[in-house]
């Protein structure tokens, strides 16, 4: 048996600063043992930090077997204390624990809810952020109330000044030690859940501490250095233990990502600007870095067409370190340098630091692991789906036709569709239901590597793919704040066969329907529902339910439309006659029972008759009725006649034509009445309107392809007429119609004069 002495560093976990401490301390102490906060049933995936493939971020992750639901992550960053003790330990070849509780002791813990702890640390279940993080899990702020007694006004600004960018920070941790054990005297006790783990780590100490001879180093939050430092007897912390479950639990590394580091993100142990931390833990040690931080703000600047002067730099150099001076901060933070670049880089223009933030403070880091780890559980769940759909991932696009009639073409849909879901965009949906009838789609698949990182950030959601995408689907489904933006989600859970989320979306649909009154949300939701229906055959939905969803939504945008078309601007007409052709479209392909045709075609009979409906949306209801066989030709001619009359203003006039004719350019070869009335009202116009609405007119146009186009001048001209390079009038039209054929011509053959 062996005696030794423990050094406790308490650290704030992904600290630079404190990461830079340690490394000089345990240099100092050469201790034989570092024992690490962390789950003790994954002590053995240690030394796996060190190996050189790899690549930080990182993430220990821990399930257990009977609930691979309930995973947890432990991030490492390259300036993560942890991460850099253990490589100082194995470089060393000291022994390397960790001696935390076993993960499975968190999973019980969330599932029985002992501490709420556990239920964050399922979402984001890496550890609180070293002192001021778990403060958050005790309803109490020590950080912030050291930074109050140091006259800060927040906890994070004292920290990063004291510790993380302190020029000459000394023995930090015997005053954080000292700190902490203030804070903690005369307080309430922890939580039960918190008491077992510093019980457990006490006890990892103890053992560690008859197991070697020499110094035993132990890394730490914070919080913990006074707890694990008490004197405690071994009795009682193995009574505190005794009931901790046993469960068996798989453990693996995983790649992470910069971003996903950050406290902005939801994770509890993260960083305000995880990318400043990788640039302090690089630059320490040096003067320039707050230089070399303005030199990256420049890099991504010029990289992005914008002009920065090294004068325009220097500035800001300049005024970051006088802003330092004025804060009373031994020397510029992120802040100092975001508030100066703002000023001498963006004109004091503080949206445009938009332009580089995410890039500069959270970075763009991808983790990698060695190939031979372990894989994450969603990423072994999609090999077992390319097996099993016969799909190999290449990184060069290659076309994939799916029949949905078949076994094999309905697995390979679904997988992709849920892949989709989860933001894994393997494969991208190219022709969906257009060629050889509803039952095809096509795709374009081309595998990237960042895909193996989404699959494991959509780990909090489920650790199979069905899972997951139900999880991330339903959580979308509750985020959803327009009618349309539900209907689109329901349709993609049944698209994706995704049972838990289509419930969901369904129960969230008819009750926001139920209480929508917005004529566009209500119209822009019918053709997710009608492409639900369309597929009930091929993906086996029961659709009753849905079909009479849609049929009340389809009366209720109905009835709203007239009110809703009345006096609109341009662009909210535009706006709401897309939704009412896409509505009417999906309309006809469902077929509804003929009370609710007849109540949709009330209500654009009504848009059209109304006094006050904008123009280009009585146009459009005009062409959809007209279409339906509810506006007789002779009658279509004789309102176009009408509504295209001198006595009509040109622009007005011209808002109904385009509603009328933007996608039905084609009637006007076919139908003479129409095409008399638009004949009449052009012939109608002075020069200067005519070519005022030629862009009008070009859009309209737009849609018909070359013959069309010449079918069309044949139709005006008589099919006798020859248009070899030009057009050539008629000799009795008289000088006005010869001017407008001149300039009629170009726009109907599409400018080059051949038709």
């Amino acid at each position: 048996m062996g005696h030794s002495d423990v050094a406790y560093f308490g650290i704030r976990h992904h600290g630079p600063g404190s990461a830079d401490s340690l490394v000089q301390a345990l240099q100092d102490l050469q201790p034989v043992a570092v024992l690490i906060e962390g789950p003790s049933d994954a002590s053995a995936l240690l030394p796996l930090l060190a190996r050189p493939e790899m690549q930080p971020p990182v993430a220990l992750l821990c399930y257990p077997d009977d609930d691979p639901a309930s995973t947890s992550f432990w991030p490492f960053a390259e300036f993560s204390p942890e991460y850099q003790a253990a490589l100082w330990a194995v470089d060393h070849k000291a022994a390397l624990r960790f001696i935390d509780l076993p993960s499975a002791a968190r999973f019980t813990a969330a599932v029985d809810g002992a501490d709420k702890t556990g239920d964050a640390d399922k979402a984001e279940p890496a550890e609180k952020a070293g002192a001021d993080g778990e403060a958050d899990s005790y309803r109490r702020d020590p950080i912030g109330k050291l930074a109050q007694a140091a006259g800060y006004e927040d906890g994070e600004s004292w920290w990063s000044d004291i510790i993380e960018q302190n020029p000459e920070p000394g023995p930090i941790f015997a005053a954080v030690a000292d700190a902490m054990t203030t804070l903690r005297d005369g307080e309430d006790p922890i939580a039960e859940f918190e008491a077992k783990r510093e019980a457990h780590m006490r006890l990892e100490i103890a053992a560690a501490r008859k197991e070697f001879d020499g110094p035993i180093a132990v890394v730490c939050g914070a919080w913990h250095v006074p707890a694990l430092q008490a004197a405690h007897t071994q009795k009682n912390d193995q009574a505190l233990i005794k009931r901790i479950a046993r469960r068996k639990s798989t453990m693996t590394w995983a790649p992470w990502t910069g971003p996903r580091l950050a406290l902005g993100y939801g994770y509890g142990a993260g960083v305000v600007a995880p990318g400043w931390c990788k640039h302090l833990w690089r630059t320490r040690g040096r003067r320039d870095a707050a230089t070399l931080w303005l030199a990256m703000i420049a890099a991504v600047l010029r990289v992005k067409g914008h002009l920065v002067s090294t004068a325009s730099l220097i500035e800001a150099e300049r005024l970051a370190r006088t802003l330092a001076a004025i804060r009373e901060r031994p020397k510029p933070g992120f802040e100092e340098l975001r508030d100066a670049a703002i000023a001498a880089l963006f004109n004091g223009e503080a949206l445009l630091w938009a332009l580089v933030e995410a890039e500069l403070l959270l970075g763009a880091d991808v983790g990698e692991i060695p190939p031979d780890t372990p894989l994450a559980p969603l990423i072994e769940d999609l090999q077992r789906y390319q097996k099993a759909a016969r799909l190999k991932p290449e990184a060069l696009e290659r076309e994939l036709s799916v029949d949905l009639r078949s076994d094999s073409g309905l697995f390979r849909s679904t997988l992709l569709h849920r892949l989709n879901v989860l933001g894994v965009y393997w494969g991208k949906l190219t022709d969906a239901g257009r060629s050889r009838g509803t039952f095809r789609e096509r795709w374009t698949l081309a595998w990237e590597p960042e895909y193996a990182v989404r699959l494991v950030e959509n780990l909090i959601y489920g650790p199979t793919i069905e899972k997951a995408a139900n999880g991330r689907l339903i959580q979308m489904i509750e985020a959803a704040a327009t009618l349309d933006a539900l209907a689109a989600l329901v349709q993609g859970a049944i698209t994706a066969g995704l049972p838990e989320a289509s419930t969901a979306g369904l129960a969230a649909l008819e009750a926001r329907a139920a209480r929508s009154s917005e004529c566009l949300e209500i119209l822009a939701s019918v053709p997710p529902l009608a492409g639900i229906i369309r597929y009930g055959e091929a993906r086996k939905t029961e659709t009753n339910r849905l079909s009479s969803l849609m049929e009340r939504l389809i009366v209720e945008g109905a009835i709203a439309l007239p009110y809703a078309a009345r006096d609109l601007d341009e662009q909210a007409a535009a706006t709401l006659v897309g939704a009412m052709r896409k509505a009417d479209e999906a309309i006809r392909l469902v077929e509804p029972g003929e009370d609710v045709l007849n109540g949709w075609h009330n209500g654009l009979t009504a848009v059209l008759e109304g006094s006050r409906s904008t123009a280009l949306l009585a146009g459009c209801a005009a062409h959809l009725l007209y279409e339906a066989g509810r506006l007789p030709a002779e009658a279509a001619a004789g309102l176009l006649g009408r509504r295209l009359s001198p006595g009509t203003p040109v622009a007005e006039a011209a808002g109904f034509f385009e509603g009328f004719f933007s996608t039905a350019g084609q009637r006007l070869i076919y139908d003479e009445g129409l095409r008399g009335a638009v004949d009449a009202w052009l012939k109608s116009l002075d020069e200067d309107a005519f070519i005022a609405h030629l862009p009008l007119l070009r859009r309209v146009f737009s849609n018909l392809d070359s013959m069309e186009r010449r079918r069309l001048i044949e139709a005006v001209l008589g099919r006798a007429a020859r248009l070899p390079a030009g057009l050539t009038p008629t000799p009795d039209g008289g000088e006005a119609w010869r001017r407008h054929l001149e300039l009629l011509g170009p726009l109907l053959t599409g400018g080059d004069g051949n038709g």
